[in-house]
């Protein structure tokens, strides 16, 4: 599935018959731990077992130790009656033990498997699909679903067992007074699977409108969005935005708790009635000639019918909340069941030593969704870079650059042709050698919200103090880290806001640099600064360059003149190639890029450590303005 980075991805449309296939793979979440929940089921069902025994217990008192005087056996008949309570709340809590860690465990896989299918989806995923949404699924849809994967199983069965349990003894009972109290059973089953519909569907809205508050948050109250909305004096708007949003969702929420409240009442009114009925029934037979009941077994089957009360409303309970979570379920493996596009192969090679020869054959991309006009994004690239040089990639805004350089670590894959490391087709490599082989300084410099050291240290987990304080040295960084209060333990805040643009990308390269990758890729990684910052920088990425296989991708003169060779790229395609001198000779479009300042060529006084090298340098190669000749 590849898919054009600007389109809105949208959820396929639910199927209806689904329900049943989602519940199959619902249950097949818990198969890794049948053990435990077998102990479970074994302990719901002596739970049962034992609860039943209580009114029997209790006819016997009534109708034969209380009546005969026998108060050795009365003694024991209460004790008895004691001993039941006790081994069923010892039971109750070793379930709710056992039931809790199962659920908390598949919860725990449910967010594993999701976060771990978001890593693997293609670049294009997140460029369509706002962050909040993305933490939504993860966080809330996921937590809505802690009571059903906690207790909903133990539940389901501990009252199913219940109930059989309690109306095979009020069989035993009396069975003509069992028939009375499970006539509207049916009635009661239906009402609550309505019910259920009903909630399923509010749900389902509801989670979007969490979803759609949670990225409305994530966006506006980050420091890039605190920023935008205080300049252009839309805090106000946005607050009022946020409170139309909250007010939908308080909306969905109360009609989520109401939905089926009224049905479900009359269930209850009618369950709880239903010991005055029986009382009725028993009473009316007297007086009318039919089979008297003794006192102890029209109690003790009152006992079993208000015991059988609980359970039966839990469970269909149980069954309303089963078909609530099945939403949140299907929003699940709606991220679960996203196709993975960029994969290893199922015999991946491993490069042990990579020399960093990097070739373009034929290469074409585009995206899945672009019409016929607007044509490939890139089309038929053929480039060759030897071990150790450098390649520059100059063009217009929406030429094709930064997609090319994506192709090399596999940010995308082509369409067509193929992308080679040391000849190996980079879709055979594995992904380990290719991240180990290619690292990537881009213009959007991200780090965490972290210490200055864990930033560094993500490149390498392992690197040794002295290992980041060598790679901060060659990025020009470690001065400036040494001159703060806390040293390399500096906190960076969120995205590095507490560096400026300059620091961030230094920081950036001294990642880059303790990760220390034969191919470096540098998308317009200055373009942002300003022009001392840029010449800061410019030297960390030439120390870093060395001995690499680089290629810049660049809007201004200084960081692409000095390469190996240059490629211009129009509309996707390879337009014009050679050094910066043959370019400029030539009078082509290079030349035109340069003259008309879309390659920015900036001076600046010279740097403490150049000498004024550098400045001579710039000097010398710089091309004769229109004003000066």
């Amino acid at each position: 599935m590849r898919i054009h980075a600007e389109s809105t991805w949208t959820p396929p449309p639910p199927d209806p018959d689904q329900p049943p296939a989602q519940i199959r793979r619902i249950l097949r979440l818990f198969r890794p731990y049948r053990g435990r929940l077998a102990v479970v089921g074994l302990l719901v069902g002596a739970s049962s077992l034992v609860g039943v025994a209580s009114p029997f217990l209790l006819r016997e008192i009534l109708d034969t130790a209380i009546p005969q005087g026998r108060t050795g056996l009365l003694s024991l008949l209460a004790l008895g009656m004691i001993l039941t309570a006790v081994v069923t709340s010892v039971f109750g809590v070793l379930q709710t033990l056992i039931s809790t860690t199962v659920g908390q465990r598949v919860m725990h896989d449910l967010r594993t498997a999701v976060y771990g299918r978001l890593q693997r989806m293609p670049l294009a995923f997140f460029t369509r699909t706002r962050t909040g949404e993305v933490q939504s699924r993860i966080a809330n849809d996921i937590g809505g679903m802690q009571a059903t994967v906690t207790s909903t199983a133990t539940s389901l069965v501990s009252n199913l067992t219940a109930v059989v349990a309690t109306v095979v003894a009020m069989l035993a009972l009396d069975w003509r007074l069992t028939v009375v109290s499970l006539v509207l059973l049916p009635v009661f089953v239906w009402i609550s699977r309505r019910v259920g519909r009903e909630r399923k569907a509010i749900t389902t809205q509801r989670q979007k409108q969490m979803a759609a508050m949670a990225a409305t948050v994530t966006e506006s109250l980050s420091v890039s969005g605190i920023l935008l909305g205080r300049t252009m004096g839309r805090a106000d708007s946005l607050t009022r935005s946020f409170e139309t949003e909250s007010e939908r969702l308080v909306d969905l929420e109360v009609r989520a708790s109401m939905a089926g409240r009224w049905r479900m009442s009359a269930v209850t009114i009618v369950m709880a009635a239903m010991p005055a009925l029986l009382y009725w029934a028993a009473g009316l037979a007297l007086q009318t000639g039919g089979p008297a009941l003794s006192i102890g077994t029209l109690v003790a089957f009152v006992s079993l019918q208000q015991g059988l009360f609980r359970p039966a409303v839990s469970l269909l309970s149980t069954g309303v909340q089963i078909q609530t979570s099945l939403a949140l379920f299907q929003r699940i493996f709606e991220y679960l069941d996203l196709p993975v596009d960029i994969t290893e192969p199922e015999r991946p090679v491993h490069l042990e030593k990579v020399r960093g020869e990097v070739r373009f054959e034929n290469v074409d991309f585009h995206y899945e969704q672009d019409d016929e006009k607007s044509g490939p994004t890139l089309d038929g690239i053929d480039i060759a870079v030897p071990a150790g040089t450098s390649l520059a990639v100059v063009g217009a805004t929406g030429s094709g650059k930064s997609t090319l350089s994506y192709l090399v670590p596999r940010l995308y894959d082509v369409t067509g042709g193929r992308v080679t490391l040391d000849g190996v087709d980079v879709r055979d490599l594995d992904f380990d050698s290719l991240t180990r082989a290619v690292g990537v300084v881009s213009q959007e410099t991200y780090l965490f919200h972290a210490s200055v050291a864990d930033n560094l240290r993500f490149a390498r987990p392992d690197a040794t103090d002295a290992e980041i304080e060598a790679a901060a040295r060659a990025a020009q960084i470690h001065d400036h880290i040494a001159s703060l209060p806390d040293g390399y333990d500096t906190l960076v805040g969120e995205r590095g806001y507490r560096f400026s643009g300059g620091e961030k990308q230094r920081l950036a390269l001294a990642r880059t640099i303790l990760r220390d990758p034969p191919v470096l890729i540098l998308d317009e990684a200055t373009s942002a600064l300003d022009t001392r910052t840029e010449h800061a920088v410019q030297q960390a990425i030439d120390a870093l360059s060395e001995g690499r296989t680089t290629i810049t991708i660049a809007h201004r003169l200084s960081t692409v003149r000095d390469a190996d060779q240059i490629v211009v790229l129009d509309g996707g395609r390879i337009v014009e190639r050679g050094s910066h001198a043959e370019l400029l000779a030539r009078g082509g479009r290079y030349a035109a890029l340069v003259q008309g300042d879309v390659l920015m060529n900036t001076e600046a006084p010279p740097l403490p450590w150049d000498g004024g090298a550098a400045a001579q340098r710039r000097t010398s190669v710089r091309p004769a303005s229109p004003q000066s000749g």
